[in-house]
């Protein structure tokens, strides 16, 4: 997808200088910092599931015991 953005004269000079220090294009840079800045909001769901029962003040067996006897 292509997009335009506003990016400050002083950071775009950055980027043209480590763009080129890489050997990449400025494009190519631009992709991977977009990628590098969003990675800790791609959490993997099961690794975000895992413990999440850990904190409650309720044994996770036992209330599962006790919902099931419900039915």
């Amino acid at each position: 997808m292509r997009t335009l953005v506003d990016i400050p004269a002083e950071d775009l000079q950055l980027v043209n200088g480590i763009a080129k220090k890489l050997d990449i294009s400025r494009a190519e840079f631009v992709r991977r910092a977009i990628s590098s800045y969003l990675q800790p909001f791609r959490a993997d769901s099961a690794v975000e599931a895992f413990g999440i029962w850990s904190g409650h003040p309720v044994d996770g067996l036992d209330y599962q015991e006790r919902i099931r006897g419900e039915w």
